[in-house]
């Protein structure tokens, strides 16, 4: 790990432990519950990983934990040369590329979000995000001719999958995957099932952001979750989600970006303008079972803003969302009334979305 590397490790962990998850000392009896939890922090996918579990653990278990994100990174990651990903991109207008079942699930599964939400969400956004570069070292504001340029690359409908041969290919070349809006979401459910298989039914799963919330909380009740004040330090929240069996993932404009001429340029891009979205949203958490739905949700809805958004999240199962504006406005779906609560002031609950 570089030494830039391990600074942005001891400080996600810092925020990390600061925030994801909320409960104060209980006195009630903990089953067979720690009180405390077994933990442990890693690095994959750009960010802090952070595992608490409140069952009994082995060191074992935490080992194959990290084992499985980084299978999946070394699988998925845009920014490994060798990744399946980085395969399929290279060989973009050329050939179809075999790749592992749990690959060719995530892309049918990017695919299909992509579908839903009429392309405000495309996993072949590879070319914009690239051109931006927002989270690199070395941002970009793109002309309006290479702006121009990468658009005309991103279009899902483009992306040949073969379920026979689990193969993929890109119709044209300089087409490019990017799985950064959906491949932790993944991780976590796979990191929640391994667990499930070891007997482990209690815990919290922390990708960078991405929660899963397993079972619940050493006082036999639901997990109080922290939703992030969007305008201020992580660690910060604005209400808190009470779930046990549920994941919470969040996209907002605060999460990474960089600013240029006084203006801040936010990392969620419009596949049809180029630009980063615009509406009257600062950021988006989506409430669902598994984290692979919330995570692409969470960008889509973002995307389609508030009215088209919440419609999108009623019509589905085991989906809610809370959309939090710039002008302090939350608003929250059908579902999430009798487990979500305004905890911080400055910010109104809205109980209707007209």
């Amino acid at each position: 790990m570089s030494n830039r590397k391990k600074l942005i490790f001891i400080l996600l962990v810092i925020s990390i432990s600061a925030f994801v998850f909320i409960f104060s000392k209980y006195n009630h009896s903990v089953s067979k519950k720690n009180s405390e939890p077994i933990s442990k922090s890693d690095f994959f996918f750009g960010t802090v990983v952070d595992i608490k579990i409140y069952d009994e653990a082995s060191e074992e278990i935490f080992k194959d934990v990290f084992s499985i994100l980084d299978d999946i990174e070394k699988k998925m990651s845009i920014n490994l040369n060798n990744s399946e990903i980085s395969k399929i991109n290279n060989n973009a207008g050329s050939k179809e590329i075999v790749v592992s079942p749990e690959t060719f699930y995530v892309i049918k599964k990017g695919k299909y979000y992509s579908s839903l939400s009429k392309g405000n969400f495309d996993i072949s956004i590879g070319p914009l995000v690239k051109l931006w570069g927002i989270g690199s070292e070395n941002p970009h504001l793109p002309s309006s001719k290479e702006l121009k340029k990468a658009i005309a690359l991103i279009d899902y409908n483009n992306i040949l999958l073969d379920d026979a041969k689990s193969s993929v290919k890109l119709l044209r070349k300089g087409m490019m995957l990017d799985l950064g809006g959906i491949a932790k979401g993944y991780a976590a459910d796979e990191i929640a099932k391994y667990l499930n298989s070891r007997g482990i039914e209690n815990a919290i799963i922390n990708l960078g952001g991405n929660v899963y919330a397993m079972g619940q909380n050493p006082a036999l009740r639901p997990w109080n979750i922290g939703v992030q004040n969007p305008f201020d330090l992580r660690g910060k929240y604005i209400g808190i989600l009470h779930v046990k069996n549920k994941t919470v993932v969040t996209s907002g404009i605060y999460e990474r970006y960089f600013e240029k001429n006084g203006k801040r340029y936010h990392h969620i891009l419009n596949p049809f303008t180029g630009y980063p979205v615009e509406n009257s949203l600062a950021s988006v958490s989506i409430v669902a079972d598994k984290s692979i739905d919330a995570d692409a949700l969470s960008t889509t809805l973002f995307s389609l803003g508030i009215e088209k958004g919440s419609k999108l999240a009623e019509s589905l199962d085991g989906v809610d969302a809370i959309f939090i504006t710039k002008d302090k406005k939350v608003y929250i779906t059908s579902g999430l009334k009798n487990i979500f609560e305004i905890s911080d002031e400055n910010f109104k609950l809205i109980s209707s979305f007209r």
